[in-house]
């Protein structure tokens, strides 16, 4: 008898440790991560930032890009919105992107939101160079579970972190092809 109880507790101990893990954790204590990538771009601060931020080009530079709706045609104002379908870390989905900063050609912020729940923020801040343009890309995301926190240590960090490399690393290509 005390060893079934013994089973039963520790079965009840690992389950209720499983399901902590998948709890929402509050606001006030979601892990933030920050992806930050930079590149020198021989192309002036404004032709990079108008490029950079009309989504129509997304597709054509950053790999998680795999389509874009909404206002695309342009250079995004503050408050204008566009839909993004992406696939980051092998997971796909769609989110809103909703222009909150914009100081051409220095600073371009959009807020994401997934089925109405942030998404994260992406930043771009430019800086005039002698050759060009110094492009620094901010990814910056919050863990909404420990679950989430985990598997970001572990696995999704480092496939962000490649995916917004390779994107900037792209962007530079696109914009100083002849």
């Amino acid at each position: 008898m005390k060893t079934l109880i013994r089973a039963i507790v520790t079965v009840a101990c690992v389950a209720a440790a499983i399901a902590v893990l998948f709890v929402p954790l509050p606001r006030a204590f979601h892990l933030s991560t920050t992806i930050v990538t930079a590149m020198p771009i021989a192309r002036p601060p404004a032709a990079v930032f108008d490029y950079v931020t009309t989504p129509a080009h997304w597709p054509a530079w950053h790999p998680s890009s795999l389509s874009v709706a909404g206002a695309i045609d342009h250079s995004l104002g503050l408050g204008e919105r566009t839909t993004e379908e992406f696939r980051v870390a092998g997971r796909r989905g769609h989110v809103v992107w909703t222009v909150v900063e914009r100081q051409r050609p220095q600073k371009w912020t959009i807020d994401g939101a997934i089925e109405g729940r942030p998404a994260g923020t992406v930043s771009y801040a430019l800086t005039p160079e002698a050759d060009g343009t110094q492009f620094e890309r901010t990814f910056t995301y919050r863990s909404p579970t420990l679950w989430f926190a985990l598997l970001n240590a572990v696995l999704l960090r480092p496939k962000i972190q490649a995916e917004s490399d390779e994107a900037v690393e792209r962007l530079k290509d696109a914009l100083e092809q002849p």
